[in-house]
């Protein structure tokens, strides 16, 4: 039996692509540069703009972020909001894919783009298997993310105390009801 040896560009690629992800995350999207990113992956700029076009395309590829939604139907209902909060803090802890496009999406439309398409994509369904009315998904959807982005960006990003330095039970406590209001009302 032959075992199948990776490409060459499927090295490059990858080598790119976590590259781009630390330095968009360390930089923000307006500072980093291709020549900086290729420097990183050690190859040619040339390269990066030959598989991915340019910055923004080359963004967009890093920024592609799965939430592992957690099937929020299969968890008793009164566990919704506390089961999503834990879910999000655990995944997102040392993500910087994710910090990256929470910098970047305040300055920049195509980051802002991908956050909401994440939102629409991947939250919204698992907050539409929760609730009885359609029409009030995206507004639900909404203000989960809300609290969603705005803990991560507070606690993991701008580090601002105590949010950064409480535990991940202290912050469910303090945030989970008003995630379990916006799933499932009053």
């Amino acid at each position: 039996m032959t075992s199948v040896k990776p490409r060459r560009s499927d090295t490059t690629r990858a080598a790119i692509l976590g590259a781009a992800r630390e330095r968009f995350a360390a930089d923000g999207y307006d500072r980093a540069t291709i020549r900086a990113i290729a420097a990183d992956a050690g190859i040619d700029p040339s390269m990066v703009m030959r598989y991915y076009g340019n910055k923004e395309k080359l963004f967009a590829a890093a920024a592609d972020f799965d939430l592992r939604m957690p099937d929020l139907a299969a968890v008793p209902r009164e566990e919704a909001g506390a089961t999503l909060l834990r879910h999000a803090l655990t995944r997102w802890q040392d993500d910087e894919t994710m910090f990256a496009l929470m910098r970047a999406g305040v300055t920049n439309e195509a980051a802002a783009d991908r956050l909401r398409a994440i939102i629409a994509d991947q939250v919204a369904p698992e907050v539409a298997k929760l609730c009885a009315d359609p029409a009030q998904v995206p507004v639900r959807a909404g203000l989960v993310a809300t609290q969603l982005l705005g803990l991560a960006l507070c606690r993991f990003v701008v580090r601002i105390p105590p949010v950064s330095t409480m535990s991940t039970d202290d912050a469910v406590r303090w945030v989970g009801p008003a995630l379990q209001r916006y799933l499932l009302g009053d």
